[in-house]
């Protein structure tokens, strides 16, 4: 599964839309976000780390790298 398809997951678990993710992470961050350019973004999994952790921190979650036993 890639970057799309999880936040996807997360948005449909958390109660968000896609414009409502987008509108706080304008807020947040102050750039910009429209619905269809993160749709885009996500599409090219062409996705900024640091905007991928402001994603999780909005839907309620934190990234974590695990060591692969």
């Amino acid at each position: 599964m890639g970057v799309k398809e999880d936040i996807k997951i997360l948005l449909v678990q958390s109660n968000w839309t896609l414009k409502e993710l987008a509108q706080e992470l304008t807020r947040r961050t102050g750039r910009v976000y429209s619905s269809p350019m993160l749709s885009q973004k996500l599409y090219r999994e062409n996705l900024h780390y640091k905007e991928a952790k402001i994603i999780g921190e909005i839907l309620g979650y934190r990234l974590k790298f695990e060591k692969v036993v």
